[in-house]
């Protein structure tokens, strides 16, 4: 049996006064996430943590701008205990998308292997609650860093016109680290969707994740002034066509919104354990070099697409 609470968060009308639209609101928040470095047990998300999300993306102090044209704005932060880890922002304005087509565009697990040409592999493993399940993502880096995956924990929440999905690292027993990729640690990523209109939104990208090893500077540089803005115009393109792509494409489905059209299996959370960085192998890429090719094209040309996904 679902818990009755998960059921409402399904409901998104009701669930908007919990979660308050105000900025005054929010700013009496905890600056962002509760800290998850060091859970100990794996647990679904509840509302508090989704407005300690929502407080950091809409957070301006410790954020330094490092990118802002044509309606896409990115921010880059230190974390303190680690200054080569970085959490990063990127905010978009969607003139001409609606919040809800963004969000069933992120939920797409089928469309994204359309659009997102920077995955190698993803699927959806096993289902928590109505809005939480259990997902694998493996993405190409730039060259010539080593390819990444990770397993997360996923949860979402309507919230009127608005939504946040977000995630975070665990462990599956069924599908261990890989030799050929670097198993990434997420400490806490995800989205959140803030209506502007019937036909507009903003969405916010929110990243805070381990690549294992310390990344050279000029890879954090590259995603906070090229990939991540990349990433987001592309995004944007795909919401664009999505509609006319899913008439063609089970129309009706949509398990996000409809939790009994899930096909997935169940899963106890008791099967799963929190994935922390340091019981992996570290990485140190630190001082290896961006190739020729990639500085001098950019990204490839016509082929920059190839370098632009968001985890």
């Amino acid at each position: 049996m679902v818990p009755g609470r998960w059921r409402q968060h399904l409901q998104p009308r009701r669930r908007c006064q919990s979660l308050p639209m105000e900025k005054s609101a929010a700013s009496t928040e905890p600056q962002g996430p509760r800290p998850v470095l060091g859970r100990d047990s794996v647990q679904v998300p509840d509302d508090q943590d989704f407005r300690s999300f929502r407080s950091e993306c809409e957070a301006e102090a410790g954020w330094n701008l490092t990118y802002s044209k044509a309606g896409v704005s990115v921010w880059v932060q230190a974390v303190e205990m680690d200054r080569t880890l970085h959490k990063i922002k990127c905010r978009m304005e969607c003139r001409d998308v609606p919040a809800e087509t963004l969000y069933d565009v992120l939920h797409d697990i089928e469309y994204r292997k359309k659009w997102d040409s920077n995955v190698i592999e993803t699927f959806d493993i096993a289902r928590l609650t109505v809005n939480a399940d259990v997902g694998y993502y493996s993405w190409r880096c730039p060259k010539p860093l080593k390819n990444r995956d990770v397993i997360t924990l996923r949860s979402w929440l309507p919230m009127g016109t608005d939504y946040i999905i977000m995630n975070y690292s665990v462990k599956h027993p069924k599908y261990p680290p890989r030799k050929d990729l670097v198993r990434a640690v997420s400490i806490q990523t995800g989205y959140l969707i803030q209506s502007t209109g019937p036909k507009s939104c903003v969405i916010t990208y929110l990243a805070q994740v381990d690549p294992k090893g310390s990344l050279p500077k000029w890879v954090v540089n590259k995603s906070s002034q090229f990939l991540a803005p990349k990433a987001m115009k592309k995004m944007y393109k795909a919401c664009v066509k999505y509609p006319e792509w899913k008439q063609k494409h089970q129309p009706h489905f949509k398990p996000w919104l409809h939790p009994e059209q899930s096909p997935l299996p169940s899963l106890a959370l008791s099967e799963l354990s929190v994935q922390h960085a340091d019981s992996l192998e570290n990485i140190d890429e630190s001082s290896v070099a961006e190739s020729r090719e990639e500085r001098l094209g950019g990204a490839g040309g016509e082929g920059s697409d190839d370098d632009t996904s968001l985890t």
